[in-house]
Parts: C-alpha cells; sequence; structure tokens
C-alpha cells in the first residue's frame, strides 16, 4: 500500500525530517525503518539540485520522498515535483482558498494550473503520460497547520479536495500566538485540541511533528489518535545521541 492510500485509510505512518543535504543522512535514516522521509527547502539550506539527489535516493531505499517547500509558491512546487518527489508538504497553510492554491499548483489542468514539463518525474519525456496518471492517483498532498489563521479555519482546509492530510507544526503555531516554544501553554493546547476534534469528527488523517528524539512522546501522539507523524529532526538525533553519551563519559571521569 502506498503512502496516498496509506493516509486514506489512516493508517498510521512514521517519517522524519532531513535539513543535511547529503546522501548518506538518507542511507542512515533508511536502516530505522521510516515510512517516509522529508526534504526540508523552508529552513535547510538545500538547492533544487540537492533535493533531486535526495528524493532518488530515498526512492531508491523503498521509502517515500516528501518535500517540504519553502512556501506556497507555485513555482517552488513545481520544481520539486518535476524533480521526482512522491509528493509536497506545504507551510503555512492558514485557509481553505490557500489549501486549494496548493492543490492547483500540483495539479495540471483541468484539476489544476501547474506548468507540464519534462523532467525527471516525466522519465525526460517518455513516461509523461503515465506520470499524469500518478499525478492524480498517488501524489500526496499535505499541509502545515501552524499558524492561529489555520485553527480558526480548519474545517475549510481539510474540506478542500486534494488535500491529503495535514501536520501541526508546534514551533510556528505557538510563534503565532505570541508564546514560541510554549507548548504547554492553554491556548496551544486549547488550539491543538480543536485541530484535532476536527479531524477526528471529519474521520480526516492528521500528523505532528515531534521534534525531541523521544518515542514516547511519538507514542503519546498515536494514542491521540495522530496517524502522520514526523519524529524529529536527523540534527537532533545525530546531536542527542552525542551529547548523552559524552555526558555519561564526562561524569565517569570526574
Amino acid at each position: 500500500m502506498n503512502l496516498k492510500n496509506k493516509l486514506k485509510t489512516n493508517s498510521t505512518t512514521f517519517g522524519s525530517w532531513i535539513t543535511i543535504g547529503h546522501q548518506s543522512i538518507v542511507e542512515i535514516l533508511a536502516t530505522a525503518g521510516f515510512d517516509w522521509l522529508v526534504v526540508d527547502m523552508e529552513h535547510g539550506a538545500i538547492s533544487i539540485e540537492k533535493v533531486q539527489e535526495l528524493i532518488l535516493a530515498i526512492q531508491s531505499k523503498q521509502i517515500s520522498a516528501l518535500v517540504r517547500v519553502g512556501a506556497n509558491d507555485d513555482l517552488l512546487i513545481k520544481q520539486v515535483l518535476d524533480a521526482g518527489a512522491d509528493g509536497v508538504i506545504i507551510p503555512m497553510v492558514n485557509s481553505g482558498m490557500e489549501a486549494d492554491k496548493a492543490v492547483k499548483a500540483v495539479k495540471y489542468q483541468p484539476f489544476g494550473k501547474r506548468g507540464v514539463g519534462l523532467a525527471r518525474a516525466q522519465n525526460y519525456g517518455i513516461g509523461f503520460d503515465a506520470y499524469r496518471r500518478w499525478l492524480e492517483n498517488d501524489c500526496v498532498i499535505i499541509v502545515q497547520v501552524e499558524h492561529k489563521n489555520s485553527v480558526k479555519n480548519i474545517k475549510d482546509i481539510i474540506s478542500v479536495d486534494g488535500i491529503d492530510g495535514l501536520i501541526i507544526g508546534p514551533y510556528d503555531l505557538s510563534a503565532s500566538y505570541g508564546i514560541p516554544g510554549e507548548f504547554d501553554n492553554p491556548k496551544i493546547v486549547n488550539a491543538i485540541s480543536e485541530v484535532e476534534r476536527v479531524c477526528k469528527n471529519a474521520r480526516f488523517p492528521f500528523g505532528y511533528h515531534v521534534i525531541k528524539p523521544n518515542y514516547l512522546e511519538v507514542q503519546e501522539k498515536v494514542d491521540i489518535g495522530y496517524s502522520f507523524i514526523a519524529f524529529s529532526i536527523d540534527f537532533f538525533f545525530l546531536g542527542e545521541k552525542a551529547r548523552e553519551e559524552m555526558g555519561k563519559l564526562k561524569n565517569d571521569s570526574q
């Protein structure tokens, strides 16, 4: 079952975030058993050329390759899809209109307005018809809920045809309320609870980005009903383990 079908059936999937633009990072994370990996073009210093290389590396491991573009921008979305991404994650989608804009940037006419190009995704010109069918049936579109306005408009957002799921970005969401990083603040707790409630009632797949590399926090999200869960970030997996073990070493050496 591919990722889009897993989303449709609310099957639980796990992924992680790639910000370090090197194939070795993909190869290392691929050994962990993730269902999907996200190449981050919003905050990561990764060029479109490197994005295509990372997509190829991810897909070679039979993992779905998603790209978080830098904005809800037609050109950015078109470029990463032409590079062969299995889907896109669109940041800061705050209304139904913005969600519809994202869908139209992904789809060709008559369903959207994406320009037609012949690149890796279309097998360099000889696979356009197959790609067009794939685009309609299998391409994944995830929107990010990371602003108080998206919470206010959550029903409109998930009602847009073509949106496969959403993922909550806790840092930007808390920042939009003027309390960045205060995830336990009642404002943030209530906002997230509202998103959960609406999605559960609509049986719409919803996700969360658990920042810390702690599996217990991921399990808490699974128990709540989240099905599309991003588990930490490449540099956190690397840094946390290094700090943990070096801390033990230094304490034992004293």
